[in-house]
């Protein structure tokens, strides 16, 4: 096997799939190959273990110690993609595994071991205080394997991390290509989220993963993801890119908030009360293509990047990418029926994306976003985000709640279920 074809391997052993992409491709480097005829020992009781075992083929069983009562014996068979000697640190094993037919198993020496201990899901290495907040904000902490937890940041779409947790269940060649949420119930952005990925089905091109996500024993939303690796085939690209003027030539969100409070057209009360409260940037940078007076136009063009560093790892910067899809995307259904003094909220119903092409979440990205209806409480949008080079990298939909906010009158009502 060449080192592509190790690190494929290695990339759909469950263990594995939450690491950093790099750390695949260094234990891909790292591991030994060792071959066993049936009936060979290839750990015994008592005696120290020389690393992570890891089977390519063939079958071994795990046989419990000779004292074991035999009520308890938890005997049972081994196969591709199973790993034992994990966490072991050259202690002695509890267990014999012998090789039940001709066995091939890769080993990941103990030195090596650090290289499972990574500092983060997605960098091996460095700590998340050295890259982008997003980085920071797309962490989930594995509780064991397909079971991840995450927290939500105030105001910030949800589905991102269940992207995230899905895209650390397949392996790192494979990159998500479409995806399909439904917000079922709003969140508690004050307790955690556990995402529980259910593998589908995993294929030579393909892999399908389902998401669930839960507070409080409930089912908030759910998500559908499809990953392909990366295959050459027909192209061909009729949207073009919208003639907008260049990022560099347009303010960001703290330059136009800077303008304002400094702008003498502006009353000095409204600058006053705009001066007092506190502005937190977003970690995504944001740089409008029209001015205030477009504002009522059910369409927005404006180029975003996420702040700072990111790593290299492709899943991430596609995570990065939906999560910035979903900042202002509904709000383009709500701006014909913007006037001065309405009160309103929307709430997304579901949300789908596609990836046409490769995506660098933090190089500048044009997002072109249309509401063409709105009707019975709901608006609807369609996006599509191109590279700088003009190449269309997304397409989007998204279905969103609108309303008029309640009075203070009104009576709130318990959130129920929205499907």
């Amino acid at each position: 096997m060449d080192r592509e074809e190790v690190t494929e391997f290695l990339g759909q052993v469950p263990l594995l799939q939450c690491l950093p992409g790099s750390s695949i491709r260094r234990i891909a480097d790292a591991v030994l190959v060792k071959r066993y005829e049936p009936g060979d020992y290839v750990a015994r009781e008592g005696e120290p273990v020389d690393g992570l075992y890891i089977i390519l083929d063939g079958q071994a069983e795990v046989s419990a110690p000779a004292n074991t009562e035999e009520e308890n014996r938890p005997d049972y068979v081994l196969n591709k993609y199973d790993y034992f000697g994990y966490g072991t640190n050259s202690s002695v094993h509890q267990v014999n595994v012998i090789a039940v037919s001709k066995l091939t198993c890769f080993v990941l020496p103990n030195q090596y071991g650090h290289l499972l201990q990574p500092k983060t899901i997605w960098n091996a290495e460095d700590t998340p205080e050295n890259y982008s907040l997003l980085e920071q904000i797309l962490h989930l902490e594995p509780l064991e394997v397909d079971i991840f937890r995450g927290y939500t940041l105030p105001g910030a779409p949800t589905f991102r991390q269940a992207l995230a947790a899905a895209s650390k269940t397949v392996d790192c060649l494979k990159v998500v290509h479409s995806l399909h949420a439904i917000f079922l119930i709003a969140g508690d952005n004050d307790l955690p989220i556990i995402y529980q990925v259910q593998r589908v089905r995993d294929g030579t091109s393909f892999a399908t993963r389902k998401v669930e996500a839960k507070q409080k024993g409930l089912v908030v939303f759910t998500l559908f993801a499809s990953f392909q690796k990366d295959e050459l085939g027909f192209e061909h690209q009729a949207a073009t890119m919208p003639d907008v003027p260049p990022p560099e030539q347009l303010l960001n969100l703290e330059e136009i908030r800077e303008r304002r409070l400094t702008d003498p057209r502006f009353p000095m009360q409204y600058r006053n009360s705009a001066a007092k409260k506190k502005f937190v940037p977003w970690p995504i940078e944001m740089r409008f293509c029209e001015d205030s007076s477009s504002q009522h136009k059910p369409s927005l063009n404006y180029w975003f990047r996420a702040r700072g560093k990111l790593s290299d790892d492709p899943a991430l910067h596609r995570c990065v990418v939906a999560y910035a899809s979903d900042l202002l995307y509904s709000g383009v259904s709500l701006n014909p029926h913007r006037e001065k003094g309405l009160k309103t909220y929307s709430l997304s119903l579901d949300h789908s994306i596609w990836f046409h092409k490769p995506v660098k979440a933090d190089d500048w990205l044009l997002y072109v976003i249309e509401s063409p209806s709105a009707h019975g409480g709901r608006g609807f949008v369609t996006g599509r985000m191109f590279n700088r080079q003009g190449e269309l990298v997304m397409s989007l939909t998204q279905e969103a709640l609108i309303r008029r906010a309640k009075t203070p009158g009104q009576t709130a009502q318990t959130p129920r279920p929205k499907l």
